[in-house]
């Protein structure tokens, strides 16, 4: 898809507007222009030449959507036509890119587009569960509502990442402190200490030499270390991207010690939060399932959600379809059981994910507080290893002389 900017009268009013969409061709852009009831005046193709620094500045976040959810919901829900709460919350937003998306929506709502439909055109923006609940929203004429929820569900998935990166924050700073000391030591004192033995004709300690050869190599051939890693760096993160590539990716968060639990009960706070949320909005349990499946971000909790499904289809009850899944814990089968037994598998859902958002924040505050003294014990290892490459050569040295 290739983006245009484009200036059009718009027939109804007959008011020149000027925007982005995208589209495949230029001649595609303006039937889609026609379509939406605008006459072009001048269509041309955007280059996507733009500056990096720039395009990360201006990436619409989390709080950026959050935040144009929460006052389009609340602009509906005062009354307001849907054409004159976005013009009103396009004023409002600073974001240039999402600027830019409103604009395309807005003009698709006049063109006469739903508003799911609008949104259905940004899945690079609005993922599933967004529209998903939009669409039921507009169906049921609880719009307002369905926005709220949505932006319930996306401030409760960006607290729970949030915490989860800030756990990770301390101890990849510690391994980057522990990587810079082993760098300054073997570039500054162990050629010294090299230096002085090799005055003395001195044979060096075996860890001590290979700390010397380690310097030496690198400091020859630090082109090719960088390159090495380059090329090996390139072709993992390709790796990663296919199919074999990113089921090894997620089965190891799901198996990775003192991780992996962790792992395991993010998503399964994120299937019956977004199956909560989905079921309680009208969207059938089918619908629900196959949203759920994509927007928990696991292709292996992903297949067994669709295997459940499946299940589900053929007459099946959920929590007996999903019970024998792999990796889906036990938890989850038993409420939703209950739910179905009661008519309140939404409830019973929401229960769900609330128990396992507060055993999440209890593991990471653990976590958080366990892996301090284990890398400080990391930290003395590395340390106490490079001292003594360097102290004991110069033991050995001062107890010859005394010899």
């Amino acid at each position: 898809m290739k983006k245009f900017a484009y200036e059009a009268r718009d027939q109804s009013s007959n008011k020149i507007t000027k925007s982005t969409l995208q589209a495949e061709s230029e001649s595609a852009a303006a039937h889609l222009l026609v379509e939406q009831g605008f006459t072009p005046l001048d269509i041309k193709e955007q280059s996507g030449d733009g500056n990096i620094i720039a395009k990360l500045a201006g990436r619409i976040t989390v709080k950026d959507k959050i935040v144009f959810t929460r006052q389009l919901a609340t602009l509906i829900g005062a009354g307001l036509p849907l054409s004159q709460s976005l013009h009103t919350v396009l004023e409002q937003t600073q974001n240039k890119q999402l600027q830019s998306v409103i604009q395309e929506i807005t003009a698709s709502v006049e063109g006469g587009k739903t508003l799911s439909d609008s949104f259905s055109k940004h899945t690079d923006v609005f993922d599933p569960v967004f529209i998903a609940l939009v669409s039921a929203g507009e169906l049921s004429g609880t719009l307002d509502d369905s926005l709220q929820r949505v932006a319930n569900q996306q401030e409760k998935d960006a607290a729970t990442m949030s915490k989860i990166k800030g756990a990770l924050t301390y101890p990849i700073i510690v391994l980057f402190v522990i990587f810079g000391v082993l760098l300054f030591m073997l570039f500054t004192v162990v050629p010294q200490v090299e230096k002085l033995y090799r005055d003395l004709k001195k044979q060096l300690p075996f860890l001590t030499q290979a700390m010397v050869d380690m310097a030496a190599f690198l400091a020859h051939y630090w082109w090719l270390t960088l390159i090495v890693l380059g090329i090996g760096g390139y072709f993992l993160a390709q790796y990663l991207k296919t199919d074999s590539g990113i089921k090894l990716k997620d089965t190891a968060k799901l198996n990775v010690p003192i991780f992996g639990p962790m792992f395991r009960k993010l998503y399964m706070a994120r299937f019956a939060r977004t199956g909560q949320t989905l079921l309680s909005t009208g969207v059938s349990m089918l619908d629900m399932l196959r949203i759920t499946a994509t927007a928990i971000n696991n292709t292996v909790l992903e297949k067994s959600i669709m295997r459940a499904s499946e299940k589900v289809k053929g007459g099946k009850a959920l929590s007996a379809a999903i019970q024998p899944e792999p990796y889906i814990l036990s938890l989850v089968p038993q409420m939703i059981n209950i739910g179905e037994q009661s008519g309140r598998i939404d409830e019973m859902m929401g229960k769900v994910a609330q128990v396992y958002e507060d055993e999440l924040d209890e593991q990471i505050r653990t976590i958080s507080t366990a892996i301090e003294p284990v890398l400080m014990v990391v930290l003395a290892v590395v340390a106490g290893g490079m001292v003594g490459a360097i102290l004991l050569p110069i033991y050995s040295l001062v107890n010859g002389i005394n010899v």
